[in-house]
């Protein structure tokens, strides 16, 4: 059954001694923006989102799935789909419903299903459109970022003399310290059973959990264990469907809010916000990292 409430949530997170998004057009340095602030695309996040689903204790059935946390034989997504043999895409309306109970990642955050067909010509491309919406995540200040030199002098392959190959030179960047934070919301009218994916509470509740320990079992050479953490995640649920007020005005209610060296947040009765027509407050839930 799909949910009946809007969420909103945010999370604050540390990066420290790390690359937490490195920017292919630019050598890979960690991505910034004009002013220096720190930046985590979306996509990026989406990614430790999904690889978290896979991990957890009770794992999700994900359709986008890394080649490097792949937790099936599959190399793509049309194998995965082609491997469920009661999808059929002759029908978009079934294949829709199917595909969105099938994959939680497609009820979460929807799915393009474009694919070629047996003939010159043909083609079929099924959009879904999810509930849930990720914004990129910002530092709270200002980012510095270090950059080293490094060189691999162990030969890759066989010289034709047997001697030892030339050194090879590079770099590696990393942010030396950064709070960020990202907002994100889930809507009830693309999570409804008629005509949205049936995203459902329970479903936001893991999408909840998942966020609270995002950073496990992502550890790299350019993350190590324990240089990125989740301090908190606020969690905002609307009284309504259509919310009891709007995402910018929630997202808006921590600005200046965060301690930009800590990441300390003030209590949840503080971040209360007042309703214009005299209601109770919408007072969010603070859930600390794992």
């Amino acid at each position: 059954m799909s949910t009946n409430h809007k969420y909103d949530f945010a999370v604050i997170l540390s990066v420290k001694n790390a690359n937490p998004n490195g920017d292919p057009l630019n050598g890979n340095r960690p991505r910034t923006n004009y002013d220096d602030i720190g930046e985590i695309s979306d996509v990026c996040l989406k990614r430790k989102i999904r690889n978290r689903l896979m991990t957890m204790e009770n794992p999700e059935n994900i359709l986008v799935q890394s080649n490097d946390n792949a937790m099936d034989e599959h190399q793509s997504i049309k194998a995965r789909i082609d491997a469920c043999k009661d999808l059929d895409m002759k029908d978009p309306k079934k294949f829709k419903q199917g595909a969105c109970k099938k994959w939680y990642d497609v009820r979460a955050f929807g799915q393009i299903f474009p694919f070629k067909g047996t003939k010159s010509g043909e083609g079929v491309s099924i959009p879904v459109r999810g509930p849930v919406s990720i914004h990129s995540a910002y530092s709270l200040e200002p980012v510095s970022i270090s950059s080293i030199q490094i060189t691999k002098s162990t030969n890759l392959e066989d010289t034709k003399a047997g001697k030892k190959g030339a050194d090879t030179m590079g770099m590696k960047h990393r942010i030396d310290f950064g709070i960020y934070t990202f907002f994100g919301s889930i809507n009830s009218q693309l999570a409804s059973d008629e005509t949205g994916t049936g995203f459902s509470d329970e479903d936001a509740e893991k999408l909840k959990k998942a966020l609270c320990s995002m950073f496990e079992n992502d550890a790299s050479s350019a993350r190590p264990d324990g240089s990125m953490e989740v301090i908190s995640v606020v969690w905002w649920k609307h009284s309504c469907a259509s919310g009891d007020i709007s995402s910018a005005k929630v997202h808006g209610s921590l600005n200046g809010k965060i301690d930009p060296k800590t990441g300390k947040l003030p209590t949840a009765e503080e971040l209360a916000i007042s309703y214009d027509d005299g209601r109770a407050s919408l007072i969010p839930q603070i859930l600390p990292g794992f």
